[in-house]
């Protein structure tokens, strides 16, 4: 180890001009490990000199763990596991697999995500919720019209066409307001969004926005809808819950690991008619929104920034053996 700080080298494999949640988190990360430690923020283990290494994506960042644990096997690996490694590429993809052997720590990032851990590694897996910084909520206009968002780009594991399907269903209601946020990573959702657009006036699809706008937007709404058929830990999803704005999401295991099992907001994957049948409710029962706002609010500790920096520290300092910081 390094007679000064110890140095971290943390691997993402999307930086900052992806706009994404593995950027988020690996940008979090390197700020709060700041300080005590050195942290050296990269897309790729290039050799550089480092006493840890700390990756996101087993899959992504396969290339860059085998070569850390090729060159120093005695110098700890941490790898931090996405929706795609959980929900997929760990259990099929070598290159993944071969992380989780090397890898002497596993980073999961809600309680129910060590469960989709193998059982040959589980034993190494910890959990670190993720958090976002306070933010001040502007003022939200009254309902009605109600105030809808999703954030994200679109793309199959987001399931825009549930949405769309649901949106559908209300197209003959003046009651809300749909705002989708995210980029048309896959040309054809692009395509099916501004047709939506064009057949419901209440749904606008405004693209891409930076991180500040769409916390902003966040913030504002009454409600967060989240879709997504693949999750590991949405950020967007700690974002409305620190922001005091409700959740509707599909009942997967990486919104279950957040919002807990008993949350009220929940509906089956690809259900339309069922997150049509949760914003009727929000619509048409006054008790039901502040029910949402009250579970998600149960949740918010676990999202508090001090929390995650100290589960972070502990981890580097274990591997370190080192006293926490």
């Amino acid at each position: 180890m390094s007679c000064t700080r110890p140095r971290i080298c943390l691997v993402t494999p999307a930086l900052a001009a992806a706009n994404n949640g593995n950027w988020h988190t690996a940008s979090r990360w390197a700020q709060m490990l700041d300080g005590p430690f050195e942290v050296l923020l990269t897309d790729r283990w290039r050799g550089e000199a480092a006493d840890v290494l700390l990756a996101l994506h087993a899959r992504r960042s396969a290339e860059s763990i085998a070569a850390w644990a090729g060159a120093q096997p005695d110098r700890p690996v941490a790898l931090a596991l996405t929706g795609t490694d959980l929900y997929r590429d760990i259990h099929h993809d070598a290159a993944a697999q071969r992380s989780l052997a090397l890898a002497r720590r596993l980073v999961v990032l809600q309680e129910r995500a060590v469960d989709d851990v193998p059982a040959a590694w589980r034993g190494k897996a910890v959990v670190c919720f993720p958090s976002v910084e306070p933010l001040a909520a502007p003022p939200r206009a009254p309902v009605p019209p109600l105030s809808l968002v999703m954030v994200g780009h679109l793309r199959p594991e987001k399931d825009p066409p549930t949405l769309f399907a649901a949106l559908r269903r209300l197209a003959g209601r003046g009651d809300w307001r749909f705002e989708h946020v995210g980029a048309a990573l896959d040309e054809a959702l692009g395509a099916q969004a501004r047709a939506l657009q064009r057949e419901l006036p209440a749904y606008q699809w405004i693209g891409a926005l930076e991180h500040a706008a769409t916390r902003e937007r966040i913030a504002r709404a009454h409600v967060l809808v989240n879709a997504s058929v693949v999750e590991g830990a949405p950020t967007v999803v700690v974002e409305a819950v620190a922001s005091g704005t409700p959740v509707l999401a599909s009942r997967i295991p990486g919104h279950l690991g957040l919002l807990g099992s008993d949350y009220p907001g929940l509906f089956e994957p690809g259900d339309a008619g069922a997150l049509a049948t949760l914003i009727k409710n929000v619509l048409d029962e006054p008790a039901m929104l502040p029910a949402l706002s009250q579970a998600a609010a149960r949740r918010a500790p676990l999202f508090e920034p001090a929390r995650e920096q100290a589960t972070l520290r502990a981890l580097m300092a274990e591997l370190l053996e080192i006293p926490c910081p």
